[in-house]
């Protein structure tokens, strides 16, 4: 009864061998010989890494390459009178006249971006004002000298032109179903000739807020419906787009809110909507033509009120008009009270400013009023 048992454990301890053997002759055969199995494992490696690099693109890398190509650099040149030096009598002449005027070359930066293939650029006013050269550089390093088509301080819009072969250009988006917390991208070129980099640097954050009114700010600029972000702006960027994940520009960055210069995180860009009516006047009559309204306004104080039976001191009352106006014919009259202009409400003088800012030539404009107890409904085509 025992030697079967012992031929059985024999034979079990002979195939265990057997098998042990073959795995160790199967893992020495791969490591010595197995080439197919090394790339395989090779190439999952390879693979694995392709993958997780495409897992970092995303739509905010898609938009940059998108658009990109079409921001440049806008290098000018400025001359600026200043007083300084001695006069030409001696002490103490130079300090009782305060120095002779004198003129300096001054070197200012901004950014752009170029719209169609004609070589037409989008830039802020600010930026090229008193430019006696203009010198534009694209991200592949290609120079250009540009021409000013048309500015306009009121939108501190300028359109330049550039004369180039395969320009790249940028896709001009709208702004009017922007989405607070959306995401937007500013591109520019800030303190680009600090580190001779011809490629524009990208900031991400969000819309923050839309339709910010700050009135009448640097110069004659009137700043209306602005497109609020945390999109980090600096100097430098001012002109450059501010774009939405797919790739389009939604508006052009302009200014921000700060104490010491630089981003806090509180910027501005103008809406792109109204930008492209700007360009669209400026590259057809190379200037804004002037709006015919020959009237003017007042605001409603508590005498004025109380005196014309007003419910309250809203709106603006129409002090001097002329006779031979658009306005006048289309039946505005003095002692009108403006509640609304096209929809915005007025509740004080620089209210109409704001309103009346953005109207071009061929708009129309369509006044509230309140005239004896009465609201009433004017409105008109605006005209030279």
């Amino acid at each position: 009864m025992q030697r079967p048992n012992l031929l059985i454990f024999g034979i079990v301890i002979v195939m265990l061998n057997a098998g042990i053997s073959l795995l160790l002759i199967n893992n020495i055969h791969g490591s010595v010989f197995g080439k197919d199995d090394f790339f395989a494992r090779r190439d999952q490696r390879q693979r694995t890494n392709t993958e997780l690099n495409i897992t970092r693109q995303n739509a905010i890398t898609n938009s940059v390459q998108i658009v990109e190509p079409a921001v440049v650099s806008v290098n000018v040149i400025k001359t600026e009178i200043v007083r300084g030096g001695l006069s030409p009598f001696g002490w103490p002449f130079g300090d009782f006249f305060g120095g002779m005027p004198m003129q300096r070359q001054v070197q200012g930066i901004g950014s752009g971006v170029i719209i169609d293939k004609d070589g037409h650029i989008i830039t802020n006013a600010h930026v090229v004002k008193g430019a006696t050269q203009i010198k534009i550089v694209l991200p592949d390093a290609r120079e250009f000298d540009a021409a000013v088509v048309g500015t306009d301080s009121g939108s501190d819009i300028a359109v330049l032109k550039i004369e180039g072969k395969k320009l790249p250009f940028a896709k001009l988006g709208t702004s009017k179903d922007l989405i607070i917390g959306e995401w937007a991208i500013a591109l520019g070129n800030p303190y680009g000739f600090m580190m001779n980099d011809t490629k524009p640097s990208v900031a991400v954050g969000v819309i923050s807020a839309t339709k910010r009114n700050f009135g009448q700010k640097q110069g004659d600029a009137i700043y209306k419906d602005m497109i609020q972000t945390d999109a980090a702006i600096n100097q430098g960027n001012s002109g450059g787009p501010l774009v939405n994940i797919n790739g389009e520009v939604i508006g052009i960055n302009t200014f921000i809110v700060s104490e010491s210069g630089g981003s806090i995180g509180i910027g501005f860009a103008l809406p792109i909507d109204r930008v492209k009516r700007t360009v669209s006047e400026l590259i057809r009559h190379n200037k804004i033509r002037p709006v015919n309204f020959s009237f003017k306004v007042q605001e409603v104080n508590k005498d004025l009120a109380a005196y014309l039976n007003l419910e309250n001191q809203n709106g603006v009352i129409v002090v001097e008009l002329d006779e031979k106006s658009p306005a006048f014919k289309a039946g505005l009259r003095n002692s009108d009270v403006i509640t609304k202009v096209n929809g915005m409400a007025i509740l004080s003088g620089n209210d109409i400013k704001i309103a009346v800012s953005d109207i071009l030539v061929g708009d129309d404009i369509v006044f509230d009023i309140y005239r004896e107890g009465k609201k009433q409904t004017i409105s008109y085509k605006a005209v030279e």
